[in-house]
């Protein structure tokens, strides 16, 4: 059976009129809510690079027996690291290979399934997606939709928005993303357990970060692939994040006795300050975010706010807090402000 797929090319002129013009705040609201997802792109990238060597350098690390990591680097997505930002977890089985998240690009995708399979000597068998931001999906098409494997909610977000990510990766990343395509997975998971080979996997299906992540408990190494649940010495993105949900996701993580958690961006460790660190950060952005608004704050103002010395060691902390206050301004405006419609 042929993938399921959505026709992409790259669509640079869509972003090209957000340039040539002034645009207020609403309109960068959101442009960025299309082209700032995920692990953060770039947020005005306006001059062209050279071209950068269109293949990726993937070092695998053990992280337990029959188990490996893609560090993905700390940045912003750019036409420099080709997107390639998000951690990828590579797991061998009796049956195959087993890859949770594929990155950000065919590209990206194809040198994945190589590696794999230098690693395990077996082919990919089944690719986890863990949510629907282009730096952990767009690296899809090599395993085509009966390996692929998400919540229901994840093949949605996909399917409603993968397109327009697409067109912004093609604007942001430029050449690495040539050739890719949405790719929807042809397998939902639910929570619960699938056994692959002698691994069983336990599938948590929560939310927060977006409105479906999924997170996998692998219980013959104790690992806790964790998503972009979690973060490490690196802040948070939250494009479509609820945070009180994600705030409970946390929680239902904090409860698993793992040996190692891999966050979705950061290192791994085996200790559970990826969890705590994303809290935290969770818990600052809303009340620094909140008190800015009940100040009176405009938008660009709440941006400067000044941040605790415990952040000066998470990589783009500042970024993404202005980012977050992107993201978040515009339901405080809606929920909290007097309707003109309404009587008091």
């Amino acid at each position: 059976m042929l993938p399921t797929v959505l026709s992409r090319r790259p669509l640079a002129s869509e972003f090209d009129s957000v340039q040539k013009r002034d645009v207020d705040w609403a309109d960068r609201r959101a442009f960025l809510k299309t082209a700032g997802v995920a692990g953060g792109l770039a947020l005005l990238p306006m001059f062209a690079l050279e071209a950068a060597p269109l293949r990726y350098t993937l070092k695998p690390i053990e992280i337990a027996p029959g188990a490996w990591m893609l560090l993905g680097v700390d940045e912003a997505i750019t036409r420099e690291n080709g997107g390639a930002i998000a951690n990828i977890t590579i797991l061998d089985t009796r049956e195959g290979a087993v890859v949770i998240d594929t990155g950000p690009s065919r590209r990206y995708g194809v040198q994945l399934a190589e590696v794999a399979r230098e690693l395990t000597g077996k082919p990919v068998v089944r690719a986890f997606v863990t949510h629907f931001h282009p730096d952990h999906v767009f690296g899809c098409q090599p395993f085509g939709a009966r390996a692929l494997a998400a919540p229901q909610g994840v093949i949605d977000g996909l399917n409603q928005s993968g397109d327009d990510f697409a067109s912004a990766m093609y604007y942001l990343a430029g050449d690495w993303m040539r050739g890719t395509e949405v790719v929807l997975p042809g397998r939902v998971v639910e929570a619960g357990y699938e056994d692959i080979g002698e691994r069983r996997l336990r599938t948590l299906v929560l939310g927060g970060h977006t409105d479906s992540d999924l997170a996998i408990f692998d219980e013959r190494s104790g690992l806790l692939i964790a998503g972009d649940l979690a973060f490490l010495d690196r802040a948070p993105t939250t494009p479509h994040a609820d945070l009180s949900v994600w705030q409970k996701s946390l929680k239902t993580l904090d409860e698993i006795s793992f040996a190692s958690l891999v966050p979705g961006h950061g290192p791994m460790e085996k200790a559970p300050r990826a969890l705590r660190q994303t809290s935290d950060w969770l818990k600052l952005i809303e009340e620094r975010i909140r008190g800015a608004f009940d100040r009176g704050l405009d938008m660009s103002e709440a941006m400067g706010e000044p941040l605790p010395s415990w952040t000066d060691k998470i990589a783009l902390a500042r970024y993404e807090f202005e980012r977050s206050v992107m993201h978040l301004y515009p339901n405080l405006e809606a929920n909290l402000w007097p309707r003109v419609d309404q009587a008091n």
